[in-house]
């Protein structure tokens, strides 16, 4: 079943990791896709992988001059837009900004990250209301928050803020277009543990097996006992940029193999 058949999708992040599975899946499910990112060898990559049912453009999402540019480009090429995924991010630690704790982090560090995860999510979500609101069609606007958004992180303070931004920003807007009566729909996605390129720095630059030793060590934190993959991220936010999903909005979905259920967490301490 082609459940995205005859949709337009916009996927920001499409270089690598969760955003290139989603356009991946939702080509494969019938949509057009319009890959954004960048890093323009890697979208060359996705697109070659996907073919003839996606367009890449360069797209930087801290830019609202980028923005206008490509969500005009979709209603010229491809008649309008219908799905949005916000998936763009940074963790700030590649390059490194130094440290991201909240009494060291600096102010610039901490805006750079929020530019990106946070306004980024801003600027694509005004420019995707505008657009599917004049094609009259609705439409989905999937946002990737994460795990984190949930939760606080002693050491990644600015990220886990920036997300935490996401998920509320995600709500208003599904509460502004449902009272407008635009038909667009608007929710969040909360990985945790999802091995993307996003986790190398965490993974260490060693052998293959110190590697995959400090991979077992994460999963070891997980209830299910494994990492996530970016594909399986992708399967949920195919399903919310479905018509399957027309009474979902403003809501938010947890994807971290049981993580948030209640584990254990301590904190870790130095010496």
């Amino acid at each position: 079943m082609q459940r995205l058949e005859g949709k337009i999708a916009l996927i920001t992040g499409a270089a690598s990791g969760i955003g290139r599975a989603c356009a991946a899946a939702f080509a494969r499910a019938g949509a057009r896709v319009i890959a954004t990112d960048i890093d323009e060898p890697g979208l060359r990559e996705t697109i070659g992988a996907i073919g003839e049912r996606a367009l890449a453009r360069v797209l930087d999402v801290r830019i609202e001059g980028d923005w206008q540019r490509v969500v005009s480009e979709a209603a010229d090429v491809w008649s309008g837009l219908d799905v949005l995924v916000n998936n763009a991010g940074i963790t700030g630690f590649v390059p490194p900004m130094g440290p991201h704790d909240p009494e060291h982090a600096t102010l610039d560090a901490w805006r750079a990250v929020h530019a990106t995860n946070l306004d980024g999510v801003f600027l694509g979500c005004k420019h995707a209301i505008g657009s599917m609101k004049r094609h009259g069609r609705g439409g989905s606007i999937v946002n990737i928050s994460s795990r984190s958004g949930m939760v606080g992180v002693a050491r990644a303070a600015a990220y886990a803020s920036s997300k935490a931004g996401v998920r509320n920003h995600t709500k208003s807007v599904a509460l502004h277009c449902a009272e407008m009566g635009y038909r667009i729909r608007c929710n969040s996605i909360h990985p945790g543990a999802i091995l993307t390129p996003m986790w190398e720095p965490l993974l260490g630059g060693g052998s293959a097996d110190a590697r995959r030793a400090t991979i077992a060590s994460y999963a070891a934190e997980v209830p299910l006992g494994r990492m996530g993959t970016a594909e399986e991220v992708a399967a949920l936010a195919l399903y919310l940029a479905s018509d399957e999903s027309a009474y979902v909005t403003g809501a938010e979905f947890v994807i971290d193999g049981g993580i948030l259920a209640g584990s254990a967490a301590v904190p870790r301490r130095e010496g």
